[in-house]
């Protein structure tokens, strides 16, 4: 059987560096786009000798230099790239020159580190659902924090009909905890705080991968070389464990120095706030904030002899 002709519509969105699969599909579902003056199908082939339009304009071909940035997004910015339905979303906070849209997603009351680029093959590939990259998030909530607290939130909570994979907690003091997740289930935090009886306060996103939050709030950077090529690392690495069926994390590498310069992109409409979280790394709390079993040590000397 001969190889049917051009790409899918949703991939040549993606290749052009106009949104990812994703949203091209619902792009097209919702008859957004035009091939040819005609109206776009699901699962429609084109090539790039076609004519494709989103909403009547002409969308680009491929341009050579791909984006690849990140940002602090502050609290009630909405990580959409539909500018017409939501006033503060994150394309219009930030004001790039270039189209760029988010790679995934933190909810409007969220704060803290995403990516933003124009490649939308490495969205598609991140946001797998088996991908198993590394997020970090710093979480405040509204009573103090127990034990059975922490130790149901590693061992899994049931939300949105399964049980959340285990997970490394941390408690930081009284009300505030350290989480790494995975996976990245719809307001997955919340939601598994809310399950036992807590309410999220303040949630900051301070990593992603090997690549820390060290932005004020409301600025936005260009990834280093390394943080790139790291990014594509993963990414490649998580698609091939899908494909072999090794499901196993891809664990986050340590940070590389690296001697591009990380200066902030500050936009019009970019705020520094005062609660900003750096690069520089903290200390894990020992002993009573950090919610671990030890065996208590024997005072009792050397056993007796009999």
């Amino acid at each position: 059987m001969s190889k049917p002709d051009g790409i899918r519509l949703n991939k040549f969105l993606s290749e052009i560096g106009y949104c990812s699969r994703r949203e091209g599909d619902a792009l097209i579902e919702q008859g957004r786009v035009t091939v040819n003056n005609q109206v776009a199908k699901q699962g429609q082939r084109v090539s790039f000798q076609d004519t494709v339009a989103v909403d009547g304009e002409t969308v680009s071909k491929p341009a050579k230099d791909f984006v690849y940035l990140a940002f602090n997004k502050p609290k009630g910015i909405v990580c959409t790239t539909d500018t017409k339905a939501e006033k503060n979303n994150i394309i219009d906070f930030i004001n790039y020159p270039k189209r760029i849209f988010p790679i995934g997603r933190l909810d409007k009351l969220s704060e803290g580190l995403i990516f933003l680029t124009s490649d939308g093959d490495i969205v598609n590939e991140i946001l797998r659902s088996n991908n198993k990259n590394e997020k970090e998030y710093l979480v405040t909530v509204d009573k103090d924090i127990t034990i059975d607290f922490i130790k149901e939130m590693r061992s899994g909570v049931p939300i949105l009909g399964t049980k959340t994979k285990k997970c490394e907690v941390i408690k930081v003091n009284k009300n505030t905890f350290t989480i790494i997740l995975t996976q990245g289930l719809n307001r997955q935090i919340r939601r598994m705080c809310e399950h036992l009886g807590y309410r999220v306060t303040r949630l900051i996103r301070t990593r992603i991968m090997n690549i820390e939050l060290d932005l004020p709030v409301g600025a936005v950077r260009e990834l280093t070389a390394d943080e790139v090529k790291h990014l594509k690392s993963s990414a490649s690495a998580s698609a091939s464990a899908k494909a072999t069926g090794d499901t196993q994390k891809v664990p986050a590498k340590k940070k590389e120095s690296s001697k591009s310069s990380k200066k902030p992109i500050v936009s019009s409409k970019a705020r520094v706030g005062k609660t900003a979280i750096t690069n520089k790394k903290k200390k894990k709390p020992r002993h009573a904030n950090q919610v671990t079993t030890k065996r208590k040590r024997n005072n009792t000397g050397r056993r007796r002899s009999k």
